[in-house]
C-alpha cells in the first residue's frame, strides 16, 4: 500500500512539474504577438479616419471590413454562410415628440424626464387624473411598499434605494446588509412590471446636474425587434428629483418627508395622488448597419468544441467636434484578438493546430448595450452547448492609477465565476509563462463598478459558458478623446495578450473543456 501511494505521489508532482515548464512550440507562437504588430493595427483602427467607430457610423463598418479582410488574408473560414460578417438587425431611434404636463405646467426633456432602454415601446401616450406615490417600489416579507395601494393600469412613481430605520438598519433585510434588490437593480423594475401599471416612473436624483439637456438629441440604438403586442410593453421613465417634488408636492409631502416618516414608523408610506398627468412620447427609428466579425479555424479531432475569443471593436463616435477614438477602449482587446488570430494560424500552417476549434469575433453595439454578443448568443453560429469558453479582451493597453508603481498587472474577472478548471488554467499559464499580478479586485460580487456585467463575455456567462475577462482598470481618458494610440503601453498589451494566448492554447488542447462546477450566483439581469 506505501508504495502504491508512492507511485500516486510521484505520478502527481511530475504531471505538475510537466505542466509548470515552458513549451518552447507555446513561446515561439505567443512571442508572434508584438508590440509592433499591435501598434500597426491599433494605429489605423484608432485613426481619425474611423470617425471613433460607432456603432451604425461609416466608421464602424470601415473597422468591420479591415478585420475581416484581415481574417482572410491569414486564411481562417468565413463562418457565416460563407461570409465573414453576421448582421445584426438594429434600428437608430430619435426623440419626435416630448411631453410632460403636471397640472397643466409642462416639463423639460433631459431636465425634468429621460427615457431610456430598448423595453419601452415607441410610442408613450398617457392622460390621467391619478399617479401613485409607492416609495422604494420594494415587495418583501418585512417590507412591503405595495400592499396598501393598486397599481394596475395607472402610472406609479418610485425611488433606488432601500428603507432604513431610525437605528439604521435596513428594514427589508432587518440588518445592516442590503438585500437583493440592490445586488440586482433590474429586481425592483421586473416586480413592479408584474403589477401592471400604466407606466413606471424612476426618480433619479441628481438629473438636472448630471445631465442637463444634454440628452434633448440623443439617439438610441437597439435590436430591431419585431414583438408581439409592441404597444402593451409597459414603459420605463426617470423623473428628477425635482420633479417627483413637484408631483408629491400636489399632497403636501416630499421625498425627504417620506423618508423621514419611512424612518420614524419603520412602515410603507405609499400614497395615491390626484393630478392632471398629460405624458406624450414618441420616437422615430431608421435601420442601421451593423456586424460582429467572425473568423473561424477548425480543430482537429476536438473540433466540434469551440473556444470563442472575443472583444469589441466599437466605440463612441464623434462629439462636439472631437472623434473618440478608442484606442484603449476597445481598440487594444480588438487588435489582441487579430494578433492571436495570426498566432493560432501560423501554428496551424507549421503543422501544430489546435485540437478544438477556435473562433474568433469582434463584435458591435458594445457600446450600445452589449448587442452584438447578445445577438450572437441568441443567434451563435455554433452551438452553445459546445462552446467550451470564451476569453474577453476589453482595455488591455493602458496602466491604471492603482498601478502606477507596478505596471505589471492585468485585472481578471469571472475566471472563478462557472469554473474552477477555467480559473485554474488561467492561473497556471501565467505562472508558467507570463508572470503578470493578476488582479482579482473587480471579481468581487459586490464590487460597485459591476464590471462583470460591463462587457461583452456576460451574453456567453449567462448562458452557463465559463469565461474570462481580461482588463486593465479605468483611467482618466476612459470614454474621453483623449483615449488615443499615443498613451498605450504596447510592450504591457502584448504582454496580456500572450497571457490570453497561453490560456487559450491550453484550453483549445488539452484533454477535457473547463468543468462548469460553480453555481452562477448572478443574476440573470444585469
Amino acid at each position: 500500500m506505501k508504495k502504491i501511494i508512492l507511485l500516486n505521489t510521484l505520478i502527481a508532482i511530475s504531471v505538475s512539474l510537466a505542466f509548470g515548464q515552458q513549451n518552447p512550440v507555446e513561446v515561439k507562437y505567443a512571442n508572434t504577438i508584438t508590440p509592433q504588430d499591435l501598434k500597426k493595427h491599433l494605429t489605423i483602427l484608432a485613426s481619425d479616419e474611423y470617425g471613433g467607430r460607432e456603432t451604425g457610423q461609416k466608421g464602424a463598418e470601415m473597422a468591420s471590413d479591415y478585420i475581416a479582410n484581415y481574417f482572410k488574408g491569414l486564411g481562417l473560414q468565413a463562418p457565416v454562410n460563407g461570409s465573414y460578417f453576421q448582421n445584426i438587425p438594429l434600428v437608430e431611434k430619435s426623440l419626435d415628440t416630448t411631453i410632460f404636463m403636471v397640472n397643466g405646467k409642462s416639463y423639460g426633456f433631459g431636465t425634468d424626464f429621460l427615457v431610456s432602454g430598448s423595453s419601452n415601446p415607441d410610442k408613450i401616450q398617457i392622460k390621467t387624473n391619478e399617479i401613485v406615490f409607492a416609495g422604494y417600489g420594494i415587495q418583501s416579507a418585512n417590507y412591503n411598499d405595495l400592499k396598501d395601494v393598486s397599481i394596475k393600469g395607472k402610472p406609479v412613481i418610485v425611488m433606488y434605494g432601500e428603507p432604513v430605520g431610525k437605528n439604521g438598519l435596513n428594514l427589508i433585510t432587518q440588518s445592516n446588509n442590503a438585500s437583493e434588490y440592490t445586488a440586482n437593480p433590474r429586481k425592483r423594475i421586473d416586480d413592479i412590471k408584474a403589477m401592471e401599471p400604466s407606466v413606471i416612473f424612476i426618480v433619479l436624483e441628481g438629473m438636472r446636474a448630471k445631465f442637463g439637456n444634454n440628452h434633448l438629441k440623443e439617439k438610441k440604438i437597439e435590436f430591431a425587434k419585431i414583438e408581439k403586442n409592441n404597444g402593451t410593453r409597459i414603459p420605463v421613465v426617470y423623473i428628477s428629483n425635482e420633479l417627483a417634488d413637484v408631483i408629491l408636492g400636489v399632497s403636501h409631502t416630499s421625498l425627504d418627508n417620506f423618508k423621514a416618516k419611512v424612518a420614524k414608523s419603520t412602515q410603507p408610506q405609499s400614497k395615491a395622488i390626484k393630478l392632471n398627468l398629460d405624458l406624450n412620447i414618441q420616437l422615430v427609428a431608421k435601420p442601421i448597419n451593423a456586424r460582429n466579425v467572425l473568423g473561424f479555424l477548425p480543430g482537429s479531432d476536438l473540433k466540434d468544441e469551440v473556444l470563442v475569443i472575443t472583444a469589441h471593436y466599437d466605440h463612441i463616435g464623434v462629439g462636439t467636434g472631437d472623434v473618440f477614438n478608442g484606442a484603449d477602449d476597445d481598440g487594444s482587446g480588438t487588435t489582441a484578438v487579430m494578433e492571436l488570430a495570426e498566432a493560432f494560424m501560423q501554428a496551424k500552417n507549421e503543422g501544430k493546430g489546435p485540437r478544438r476549434s477556435i473562433l474568433f469575433m469582434t463584435v458591435v453595439g458594445e457600446e450600445k448595450g452589449l448587442l452584438g454578443s447578445e445577438w450572437y448568443s441568441e443567434h451563435p453560429v455554433f452551438p452553445l452547448e459546445k462552446t467550451i469558453t470564451d476569453l474577453n479582451i476589453d482595455m488591455i493597453g493602458r496602466i491604471d492609477p492603482e498601478h502606477a508603481a507596478d505596471s505589471n498587472y492585468v485585472y481578471i474577472i469571472g475566471s472563478d465565476k462557472l469554473s474552477t478548471d477555467l480559473h485554474n488554467v488561467n492561473e497556471q499559464a501565467n505562472k508558467t509563462y507570463t508572470k503578470l499580478n493578476l488582479d482579482y479586485k473587480y471579481n468581487d460580487p459586490n464590487d460597485p463598478n459591476r464590471f462583470y456585467y460591463r462587457s461583452d463575455h456576460y451574453n456567453f456567462a449567462k448562458h452557463n459558458i465559463p469565461i474570462i475577462f481580461y482588463f486593465n482598470g479605468v483611467h482618466a481618458d476612459y470614454h474621453k478623446p483623449s483615449d488615443e494610440v499615443s498613451k498605450i503601453v504596447f510592450p504591457l498589451q502584448a504582454k496580456r495578450a500572450q497571457l490570453v494566448f497561453y490560456t487559450a492554447w491550453e484550453l483549445a488542447n488539452s484533454a477535457k473543456r473547463p468543468v462548469v462546477n460553480v453555481k452562477n450566483n448572478f443574476p440573470s439581469n444585469r
